[in-house]
């Protein structure tokens, strides 16, 4: 479904602007991009795709294109528009109150389902907020495309379950056909002598036998039908007629049950025309900008900068013609040379010159379809981002314009088309960029020279951009009176007498047409003779000035190319020497994880022995020297594995007040805010994370571990509970800090069974795992009778006094 011009398109009517996008080849573009679309309505709009005529229209369909380019590739191109039909015909139908047949109808349902699944993957605000601008107020109609799925089967038949009489009637069909096969079948059996063949075919949608000619009295029936040789009749048995008549019967019923339901589909459907076109558009919208990501990939195009203002300046580095890039991968042509031109925003004229065969029309043409794509949202192909000012016409005079039925000579041709240039000018308010080709060829060298040089003059007053190729000398020197003009110009090698197509920018080209007349074997008399009629001496200079800019221009890009060589060499040594890195880092984090697991193998091994001595004890088959010996074996596997750096670094560092520090339990760094009185707690900011840890929870940045604290002894009197006195000493304190729960339930059970009164047990605060643990196992032994926290001058939170039975 095509869109119709408005105001955000340009309905291309002059004559020039038609002209000079056929001049450009844009139509086959167009067409190089339809082969992208997965529809036909797709394909359909990238053929007749109208130029947007205002940057912002411009910049919504890069958007669009670019924002689809991610999600293609983020989806890795399984995208597609497959299931959304040309519902134009069918819409229209509707609409006018027509019948629409089932297959019709379920393209609408298909249509819908895809749609919504489309919205599914698309719709991202923050992501892809102009292609989901585009879905705000699509509506999918779910009710609709239910209704029509219930009620249609797969090929558009009429399902059974819409209609009991509908269903009545076409199993009372079969049965009567299955009724007419057994007829037939048994009449086969009995006159295999008069049936020329067993199988039984059908004529105007009736079933009919092929009866041999002279036995065709033998079968009562209807003929209808013989063979071109006449040895064979066909004919429908008059045993069946009645059946076969009933059957046709009944299909009109069917067929008149099949319209009402059709119809009253078809109904819905035009009650909700207006929302399906929209939903269409939307899909059209959705597949085009889809169409030109994927155009762009290929072609491996990037994004270019557009400003609308005459002082933007042109700069696009290495710009690959997307005709010849077609002709290259599909049809195996030449390799594409690309070509870079920059033009600042004080110059309105270039002249470029070269001899024939160069690449001039290439790069004009070039010039010309880089400032069209741009303009329609496309990604160009091109090394780095492209610059461009956003120009409203693009005007070009290429070729040759002879016609012998308007009686136009080459010249007259030109002029022709030139004036029509100059009118669109006129008449347009925005930007034009002009491209011209052999200005001022095809008469008279002097007036043809003069005209060039006067129609460049006013372009270069009315225009944004002039590009013109030519051969007369006198438009090279323009550059050195009117600052708005520069030269250009296709390099060609005269040794092996061939163009390179490169495109020099600020030198004006040799024709070259003797060198070239000479080495394809002119007489050297005549080549003489030329060179004495041109003046040797004025040729001789200026051919020495051009040679010697170009030799400069070669220095200075041999120059530009051994940098950037260099700039690679050294990016690929930067990448090995990261890959390396990257690997001795991974190797020392698996080397770190390979003794992790081997230190909790060992531990687990340990804690495995430990609980059963302990359970020995408990049953009375162990002392406590016993378990004392197994905990220093323990804690002696334990140091084993433990790295022999980090004893070093433990030593003589404590955290200070504003000092960084490593979260242990993180793996982040965090600032000290806060230190407790007796240094064991740290108050620490990780971020927007504010917490208070335990001294062993932290290291320095550089690894080193804190120094640990003596606890500190306060002696307390207090109502005794059992035998001993609730005085808290080093020898009724255990620190059980940086121990997780198994292992510091073997220090506690220890001191429980060597300590008369209460045990103060200090395990810190930080997440709280290592105090819920013990106390969990505390409670659940028979000789403890409480657990409670310590007072605030013992630690509070922080510390457990365990108070056991006498």
């Amino acid at each position: 479904m095509n869109k119709p011009c408005n105001k955000s398109t340009i309905c291309i009517s002059d004559i020039a602007l038609e002209e000079s996008l056929k001049l450009l080849e844009w139509p086959t573009l167009c067409i190089h991009l339809s082969t992208f679309a997965m529809t036909k309505q797709g394909r359909l709009r990238c053929k007749n795709f109208s130029l947007p005529n205002d940057i912002s229209y411009t910049q919504h369909f890069l958007d669009e294109t670019l924002e689809m380019q991610y999600l293609d590739e983020l989806l890795e191109g399984t995208l597609t528009f497959q299931g959304i039909n040309d519902l134009e015909e069918i819409l229209l139908r509707c609409s006018k109150g027509g019948i629409a047949s089932g297959e019709e109808l379920l393209k609408v349902a298909e249509t819908l389902g895809e749609a919504r699944q489309l919205r599914k993957q698309i719709y991202d605000s923050d992501s892809r907020p102009t292609l989901t601008e585009l879905l705000e107020d699509l509506s999918t109609l779910p009710e609709l495309e239910k209704l029509l799925k219930f009620g249609l089967e797969e090929g558009g038949r009429v399902a059974d379950r819409v209609s009991a009489r509908l269903a009545g009637i076409r199993h009372k069909c079969k049965d009567l056909r299955l009724e007419r096969r057994d007829v037939i079948q048994e009449l086969i059996r009995g006159n295999l002598s008069i049936l020329q063949d067993t199988v039984i075919t059908d004529r105007n949608g009736r079933p009919v036998l092929s009866v041999k000619a002279g036995s065709v009295a033998r079968i009562p029936g209807v003929v209808h039908d013989s063979s071109a040789s006449g040895n064979t009749v066909f004919v429908e048995p008059q045993i069946i007629i009645s059946i076969g008549n009933q059957i046709t019967e009944l299909e009109g019923y069917i067929a008149e049950e099949e319209k009402i339901w059709l119809a009253k589909w078809s109904s819905e459907v035009a009650s909700s025309v207006s929302i399906i076109q929209h939903l269409c558009e939307v899909m059209l919208d959705l597949e085009f900008a889809l169409t030109r990501a994927r155009y762009g990939n290929w072609l491996g195009g990037v994004s270019p900068r557009l400003k609308k203002d005459d002082n933007s300046n042109f700069s696009v580095r290495e710009f690959r013609h997307p005709l010849l890039v077609w002709k290259e991968r599909k049809e195996g042509g030449h390799p594409v040379v690309p070509i870079s031109f920059e033009v600042n925003s004080s110059l309105k004229v270039v002249a470029i010159t070269g001899p024939n065969t160069g690449g001039k029309t290439v790069a004009l043409k070039s010039i010309g379809l880089a400032v069209l794509m741009a303009r329609a949202g496309l990604l160009l192909p091109c090394s780095e981002r492209p610059c461009l000012p956003w120009c409203n016409q693009v005007l070009a005079d290429i070729g040759d314009e002879q016609s012998l039925q308007q009686n136009l000579s080459t010249f007259s041709g030109h002029v022709k088309r030139i004036s029509r240039i100059l009118n669109s000018i006129e008449k347009s308010s925005g930007p034009t960029i002009v491209l011209l080709d052999e200005v001022g060829a095809g008469t008279d060298p002097t007036e043809g020279t003069a005209l060039a040089i006067a129609l460049l003059k006013t372009l270069a007053d009315r225009a944004r951009l002039t590009v013109a190729t030519t051969h007369f000398g006198e438009l090279k020197a323009l550059k050195y009176t009117d600052k708005r003009f520069e030269n250009a110009s296709v390099a060609f090698d005269s040794e092996s007498m061939a163009p390179t197509y490169h495109l020099q920018w600020g030198i004006p080209g040799r024709s070259n047409a003797l060198l070239i007349a000479s080495r394809l074997g002119f007489d050297d008399l005549i080549i003489e003779r030329a060179n004495e009629l041109i003046g040797p001496k004025g040729l001789e200079d200026v051919n020495k000035v051009i040679s010697g800019l170009e030799e400069q221009r070669k220095r200075q890009q041999e120059a530009a190319e051994n940098a950037a060589d260099l700039l690679v060499r050294t990016e690929l040594l930067h990448e090995e020497l990261l890959i390396r890195w990257q690997k001795q880092r991974a190797q020392s984090v698996e080397s770190r994880e390979i003794m992790r697991q081997k230190l909790e193998k060992s531990i687990r091994e340990g804690q495995k022995e430990v609980r059963d001595l302990i359970r020995r004890l408990r049953q009375g088959g162990a002392n406590g020297e016993t378990a004392r010996t197994v905990g220093q074996r323990f804690r002696q596997l334990e140091n084993e594995y433990r790295p022999k750096v980090a004893s070093k670094l433990r030593e003589n560092w404590q955290p200070k007040l504003g000092e960084t520090v490593r979260l242990l339990s993180l793996g982040k760094a965090a600032q000290i805010e806060g230190i407790s009185d007796d240094g064991l707690q740290l108050t620490v900011r990780c971020g927007m994370f504010r917490s208070t840890v335990a001294l062993i929870d932290v290291e320095s940045l550089d690894g080193r571990k804190p120094s640990p604290i003596e606890p500190i002894v306060n002696v307390k009197m207090k109502a005794t509970i059992g035998s001993g006195l609730s005085v808290r000493t080093s020898k009724n304190t255990v620190d059980v800090r940086g121990l997780r729960v198994h292992e510091a339930e073997v220090v506690v059970e220890e001191f429980l069974r060597t300590t008369a009164g209460p045990l103060w047990i200090i395990h810190g605060i930080g997440t709280g795992k290592l105090k819920r643990g013990l106390r969990n196992w505390l409670e659940g032994l028979a000789y403890v009778e409480k657990v409670v926290d310590a007072d605030q001058k013992d630690g509070g939170g922080g510390c457990s006094v365990v108070w056991m039975f006498k």
